[in-house]
């Protein structure tokens, strides 16, 4: 009898642990995560059609999507799609809510600012490295650039170095 009890008590058991293996089988897990470098807002995100979650104010971070993992191992050429909308990063002009028409011309302006952005990117080599999800840096120039790392921006070992306040040249490279 007591036999019959302990095995399926202890099938349960190990298939509920079993559940969190994935992302560390899968090489590292985490969060999906954002700097943005720029003076647009990022009104939403994805990696891999996996949101983002937060809305990213000009030169801020944020997001917090979970979860994404990586596979065991980084291979040459292995890629992840980013898509975005950039928007306006202030409600300078907001003129209340008393003028309805001024009110929804001024919305309309804002909206009419938001655009559509997509773009594959490489991922870093991670091989013996901790993975920690995924960080997606919003660029001038509608640039993005991702890593893995465990790292917090701006420590010594993180590997984007680009400063928060990055101004947009003039004419954008190609």
């Amino acid at each position: 009898m007591k036999h019959s009890l302990l095995s399926p008590l202890l099938v349960g058991l190990l298939l509920l642990t079993g559940c969190s293996q994935p992302a560390a089988q899968a090489g590292g897990g985490g969060t999906i995560d954002a700097i943005n470098h720029t003076k647009w807002a990022i009104n939403h995100f994805s990696v891999d059609n996996q949101s983002g979650i937060d809305i990213i104010g000009p030169f801020q971070g944020g997001g917090g999507g979970c979860c994404y993992s990586v596979p065991a191992r980084w291979t040459p050429g292995m890629t992840v799609r980013i898509d975005w909308e950039t928007g306006q990063g202030s409600s300078a002009g907001f003129p209340g809510y008393e003028d309805e028409k001024k009110f929804l011309e001024w919305a309309r302006n804002i909206k009419a600012q938001n655009r559509q952005h997509s773009k594959t990117v490489p991922v870093p080599d991670y091989n013996g490295q901790d993975v920690c999800g995924i960080t997606v840096h919003f660029l001038p120039c509608d640039d993005v650039k991702v890593t893995t790392s465990c790292y917090t921006y701006g420590s010594p070992s993180y590997p984007i170095k680009e400063p928060i306040r990055m101004k947009e040249p003039k004419v954008c490279p190609n």
